[in-house]
């Protein structure tokens, strides 16, 4: 095994920095449409893949939490224990409580660009919601 230094991965504090403001993101009011926010923590081609299905681009993903937060009422999204950051990666497992119950547990993968800006997010759920039918999204 050959062993490489990775200098196109960005520094790790700056992607500890966005992974919190990641988690800001999710839990930003729908009144709030985030684009300044999300302009600091993704890239403005990110890919967002989900069981409910594939977003690209910024603007698509801010629409996306909009409605969701719309939708669901008082949600917060937060990490279920210290993520993991490696070579331009992050593992981040998750709940999601609405109205103060846990609605769904998952895990995000997340790869970060040079910038430190998250490119793509891979999302599984590993307790998904109550009556949730992944069948009904592919």
């Amino acid at each position: 095994m050959t062993h490489t230094t990775d200098t196109d991965a960005p520094a790790i504090d700056r992607c500890e920095e966005n992974l919190n403001r990641y988690l800001r993101f999710w839990n930003t009011s729908p009144d709030d449409e985030g684009a300044g926010q999300a302009s600091d923590v993704f890239g403005e081609e990110v890919r967002y893949c989900a069981p409910v299905g594939v977003l690209a681009g910024r603007q698509a993903l801010i629409g996306f939490r909009r409605q969701f937060v719309q939708h669901m009422g008082d949600v917060a999204f937060r990490a279920r224990r210290e993520p993991e950051i490696h070579h331009g990666h992050a593992r981040l497992l998750w709940q999601l409580d609405v109205r103060g119950e846990q609605f769904a547990t998952g895990t995000d993968v997340l790869a970060f660009d040079r910038d430190g800006r998250i490119g793509t997010v891979t999302t599984f759920l590993d307790e998904a919601p109550e009556g949730f039918d992944p069948h009904a999204h592919a």
